[in-house]
C-alpha cells in the first residue's frame, strides 16, 4: 500500500539505533498483543498479509508516532470489528471498564488446542509455499523491470523497487500471493523470484555505490521481462 508504511528508501527518518540488551518485551501488554496474531490466526480474524493491511490503515500520524506492538492491536482491532466479533462501542465499553477498574482481572479461558497452537506457530511460524499449475514465466538470467503503477492496496512491491530493472538469480517457487490474500481475496499462488539490483539503478548515480547491490524477492505479476541477460 502506498503510504508512510512503505519506509524503504525513505530519507529524514533518522538513524535506526540498536539498543544493547534491549528486551523483548518493554511491558506486559505487550505479550498479550504478541499472542494476538496467532490466536487471531487460528480464529480466521485474519491471515498474514490482512494482519500487514490492517496496520496500514492506521492514521499515518499514529503509525509513525506508536510503538511496534500498538500497531498490533491496532490491526487486532481493525479486523475483529469487521469480522463482527465487537463493535467499536462495545471496545470503548471494555476500555472504559479497565481504564476505572485496573486491578479487575481479566477473562480467563482453558483452551489447551489454542495454546498448542500459538506455542508451535511462535516457534515454527507457517510456511507461505503453495502448489500452483501455472508455469514459471521467467528464468534465472532474465532482465526484468518492476511495474510502476502505485495499488491502491496492500503490496509487497515497495515504491524503490518499482519502475527499476534487475537480473533474476533465482527461482524460490510458488507462494501465497499478497496482492490477493491482503486484499480480502484467496491465497492465489504465484511463483516468487530473486531480483538483484544494481544500487545505482534504485538510488541514481550520484548516490548508489558502483559495487552495491540489492536482492529483492518479488511475485511474478509485479515483473515485466525486458532481456534475457548474455
Amino acid at each position: 500500500m502506498n503510504g508512510v508504511f512503505d519506509l524503504g528508501g525513505t530519507d529524514g527518518l533518522g538513524p535506526v539505533l540498536v539498543e544493547e540488551k534491549e528486551p523483548i518485551f518493554r511491558a506486559e501488554w505487550e505479550k498479550a498483543a504478541f499472542a494476538l496474531f496467532a490466536s487471531c490466526f487460528r480464529a480466521g480474524i485474519f491471515n498474514l498479509d490482512g494482519f500487514r493491511h490492517g496496520i496500514e490503515k492506521m492514521d499515518p500520524a499514529e503509525y509513525l508516532l506508536s510503538n511496534y506492538y500498538e500497531h498490533w492491536v491496532h490491526t487486532a482491532e481493525y479486523h475483529a470489528e469487521l469480522k463482527g466479533v465487537f463493535s467499536a462501542a462495545e471496545l470503548d465499553e471494555r476500555t472504559k471498564f479497565y481504564l476505572d477498574n485496573p486491578d479487575a482481572p481479566l477473562p480467563e479461558r482453558d483452551d489447551p488446542a489454542l495454546l498448542e497452537f500459538v506455542d508451535a506457530a511462535v516457534k515454527h511460524g507457517a510456511h507461505a509455499a503453495r502448489e500452483t499449475d501455472k508455469a514459471a514465466q521467467f528464468k534465472i538470467g532474465d532482465v526484468v523491470t518492476v511495474t510502476d503503477d502505485s495499488p491502491t492496496g496492500h503490496t509487497r512491491r515497495a515504491r524503490y523497487v518499482r519502475g527499476r530493472t534487475g537480473v533474476i538469480t533465482g527461482l524460490r517457487g510458488s507462494y501465497i500471493y499478497p496482492d490477493s490474500a491482503g486484499n480480502g481475496g484467496g491465497d492465489a499462488p504465484e511463483h516468487v523470484y530473486t531480483v538483484k539490483f544494481d544500487a545505482r539503478e534504485l538510488w541514481g548515480d550520484e548516490v548508489g555505490d558502483p559495487n552495491g547491490v540489492v536482492y529483492y524477492d518479488v511475485w511474478e505479476p509485479y515483473i515485466n521481462h525486458t532481456k534475457t541477460e548474455n
